[in-house]
């Protein structure tokens, strides 16, 4: 196995699995909790997980496969393709609108599926060819509620602002017109979000 990364919640390791090339998610023991507690604690957080990833798929999203998985561990397909936040600054236009399309699509196919991905940002956007895969899960849970939506799109919103400010204006319309287009929901869900930007800006 070769590390990857190493967060506060989950170590990330490349490793093969039955000679597939894959991702190894290894939730991390806590010390300072109890034995049984964080045994708990570990496992609800895996299935949860795990979950999350089947709901996206039926729900029409392209995710990394599950391969394996135990009470603290998933072992997943690699996705061999390109980071969102490593490359939309390089792509030309042509090839941004598509990924703005994309995105769009890819929300509005999660929330329509009464999914919250939790961390909505170009870290966890991989492009494979013409598909956009969404990873890490571990921030996710299961909502139909117009905040909790709004909120997963507030958060895209200021992932591009911080990361990609160049093309805010364009990459957010091109987002929400397909997100619009893919969502019944989407306008009680977009005027959440004018609400949720109106109370941050007065803080």
């Amino acid at each position: 196995m070769k590390l990857m990364q190493r967060g506060a919640e989950a170590v990330l390791s490349t490793g093969v699995h039955d000679g597939e090339n894959v991702v190894i998610k290894d939730r991390i023991r806590k010390g300072y909790r109890l034995p049984e507690l964080d045994r708990k604690i570990r496992k609800q957080r895996t299935k949860r997980e795990e979950d999350l990833l089947n709901r996206a798929r039926r729900a029409g999203v392209s995710t990394p496969r599950i391969l394996d998985s135990d009470d603290s561990t998933i072992v997943l397909e690699l996705i061999n393709g390109r980071r969102i936040k490593d490359t939309l600054n390089k792509m030309k236009m042509s090839e941004r609108k598509k990924v703005y399309r994309l995105m769009g699509e890819a929300m509005a196919k999660l929330h329509a599926g009464g999914i919250v991905h939790g961390d909505a940002t170009t870290s966890n956007m991989i492009l494979k060819g013409e598909t956009l895969y969404l990873i890490d899960f571990g921030l996710g849970k299961v909502s139909r509620k117009a905040e909790d939506q709004a909120v997963d799109m507030y958060l895209l919103h200021e992932a591009i602002r911080s990361t990609h400010f160049e093309y805010l204006e364009e990459a957010w319309s091109g987002i929400l017109n397909a997100y619009k287009q893919k969502y019944s929901n989407s306008n009680i869900v977009l005027k959440q979000l004018e609400k949720i930007e109106k109370r941050r800006r007065y803080k």
